[in-house]
């Protein structure tokens, strides 16, 4: 296993096809690894498995087929084959590796590949159904529910004073105002990740090999008047844009409410996970004063706390889609430039349309139909202000009428319905 982490995670490997893997891609990696070999052991009794077990198509197969069974995604079981193709690969760069089987098996997983996306399609999801499901809020009532935290926590603060339970209500409000309503949603790999301005120390991002890189960090520029500010050098897409950094000023509402809780409530939190260890040197904790390591723990803090405010248990990764949908909607209020949104959100408007605008292909199915209809209209009007004489002229009382030899061969090959004068493909 750690030869193959060596090839997969080495900067310089010429005999790997592609980059090297990143911390998180190869984590997952190493999960459907396990997951694999474990199923091996399991229940297909295999003593002691082994990497070598990658080159069984019958084991990979059935490992597949009980995904399948178990209904996971198809996004899961690609996901699988493409971390089998990565371990196959690396048998390839061992002694003996060009043998016709490892390409015929290469060849044989981006088959399994395509049919499995073929026979298990990604359900379609859009507001309406999620919402009858309980796993949606509109916009308008998000920041409605964030708003009314953020107002509590504050007025609670100065009734109660700084106490661990007043402090954790105003973490949360301030958790819930960077995730979503004060800025175009941020992800949250971003913000989980995110140091605060106390934080001294080299960058904490597994994969950072700048020596005066300071990480995604929340920097406080002046005190008066109150200057906050993002600086996101680690995102999804920092590789692609040439490492660019996403860097904007806090919004003063926004930075209000994230330096109160800097300051006395955040230390009270520190205080009181003392126990544990170190101090946590992200903006953001958990329950028991560490850093959100884990997406899913992020997001099952955020489910309860969103549930506890009268709302519904919806992932935090569906704020962007929330955002989308409103921002993409006909009835969109006026608010920033989608361009400028998606650079926040560390992708680009294209991707708007095929992964966070549910409503995509049935808002613009609709518009065509409705816009259709004053197409409709102008043809008919037009064809009643110019509509062409058709009447025949009464000079001729004869019933047939002469037609010359060179007009007759001209009229019969305008009227030809032969298939060579109708090679026009209609689809």
């Amino acid at each position: 296993m750690g030869e193959f982490k060596s090839f997969s995670t080495s900067p310089f490997q010429l005999n790997r096809k592609g980059i090297a893997h990143s911390s998180r891609t190869w984590q997952n990696s190493e999960k459907h690894v396990y997951l694999f070999l474990g199923y091996c052991h399991h229940y297909q009794q295999v003593s002691q498995p082994t990497l070598q077990l990658f080159l069984s198509s019958p084991l990979i197969a059935q490992f597949v087929s009980f995904h399948i069974a178990a209904g996971h995604s198809q996004l899961y079981i690609r996901n699988f084959l493409s971390c089998a193709k990565c371990v196959l690969r690396w048998w390839q760069s061992k002694p003996g590796g060009n043998h016709p089987s490892f390409v015929a098996g290469l060849e044989w997983l981006q088959t399994l590949g395509l049919q499995v996306a073929d026979q298990l399609p990604r359900p379609s999801k859009d507001p309406k159904g999620l919402a009858d499901i309980g796993k949606w809020m509109c916009a308008a009532d998000l920041v409605h529910t964030i708003h009314g935290a953020e107002q509590q926590s504050q007025a609670q603060m100065q009734q109660q004073g700084v106490t661990v339970e007043t402090s954790r209500d105003m973490h949360d409000a301030a958790l819930a105002a960077m995730i979503f309503s004060h800025l175009p949603p941020v992800r949250l790999s971003c913000i989980r990740s995110l140091v605060g301005p106390a934080y001294l120390g080299p960058c904490l991002h597994p994969d950072c090999k700048e020596p005066s890189c300071e990480g995604n960090r929340l920097s406080i520029m002046s005190e008066s008047p109150l200057l906050m500010r993002i600086s996101l050098p680690h995102h999804k897409n920092a590789r692609k844009w040439g490492k660019a950094v996403i860097e904007f000023d806090v919004p003063s509402d926004l930075a209000q409410l994230l330096h109160t809780y800097l300051g006395a409530p955040r230390k009270a939190l520190l205080e009181h996970h003392l126990l544990i260890g170190d101090a946590c040197p992200y903006v953001f904790m958990d329950m028991h004063g560490r850093g959100f390591v884990a997406a899913a723990v992020l997001t099952l803090y955020w489910q309860k706390w969103l549930v506890s405010r009268g709302g519904v248990p919806m992932n935090p990764s569906m704020c962007r889609q929330v955002f989308v949908d409103e921002r993409q909607s006909d009835s969109a209020t006026a608010g920033p430039s989608n361009q400028g949104a998606a650079v926040v959100m560390g992708h680009s408007v294209k991707q708007w349309d095929k992964w966070y605008d549910m409503q995509y292909h049935p808002r613009l199915a609709q518009n065509a139909v409705d816009g259709m209809q004053s197409w409709r209209a102008a043809m008919l009007q037009s064809h009643t202000l110019a509509a062409p004489d058709l009447t025949l002229s009464t000079a001729l009382h004869c019933g047939h009428v002469l037609v010359s030899d060179s007009e007759e061969s001209r009229y019969q090959s305008c009227c030809s319905d032969s298939d060579s004068d109708i090679d026009v493909d209609l689809d």
